[in-house]
């Protein structure tokens, strides 16, 4: 199957692809916080000063803010799945699986059409068994996916003044990403 993915058709590729929610973002609604990246320094996940998508190589807050700024479009991407209870973990794993792999087809296919497109997912990056970072640059560029949280960013926020929700409903699980466009690149 064939997709456009412009601007116009970019929502309804997205949900074609098996994402269960998909929205156009306005750029200028984005806002890159310090305390979100303050949460990041904390190292829970491992990735704060280990690799290029993770706090600071992914950039400052302002070099963040100034990036999503530099785009044109995007949209942000979603799997909701039903969990059986709070805990279901391997809802937790899926849904974050599947967003993970679909952003990857997604962002595959953003890029040929477009030469500029910022990934931002729901994890950092884990294409290489061991990064670059800091002395060399990163080998993928084109491929490489900040987290959304990596940038600044409140998910939740991001999602609502974008027109998606964020929570939909008791014993769902819901997991987010998005990408930004340069038109004309």
């Amino acid at each position: 199957m064939g997709y456009e993915l412009t601007k116009e058709t970019i929502v309804q590729d997205a949900l074609d692809m098996g994402f269960t929610h998909a929205g156009l973002v306005d750029v200028t609604t984005l806002e890159a916080r310090e305390e979100v990246r303050d949460m990041c320094a904390v190292d829970k996940c491992h990735g704060y000063d280990r690799n290029w998508s993770c706090p600071p190589g992914c950039g400052t807050i302002p070099e963040c803010n100034e990036r999503m700024h530099s785009y044109d479009w995007g949209i942000i991407t979603q799997v909701t799945l039903d969990m059986e209870d709070a805990m279901d973990m391997e809802a937790w794993g899926e849904a974050g699986k599947q967003l993970h792999d679909g952003q990857v087809r997604l962002n595959e296919e953003l890029h040929k059409k477009y030469k500029d497109v910022l990934a931002l997912g729901g994890a950092g990056c884990n294409l290489c068994a061991k990064c670059t970072y800091p002395d060399e640059p990163c080998r993928f560029p084109e491929k490489r996916m900040s987290g959304m949280e990596a940038y600044g960013l409140v998910v939740s926020e991001a999602c609502m003044k974008n027109g998606l929700k964020y929570y939909y409903g008791p014993d769902t699980v819901t997991f987010s990403g998005m990408f930004l466009v340069k038109e004309n690149s």
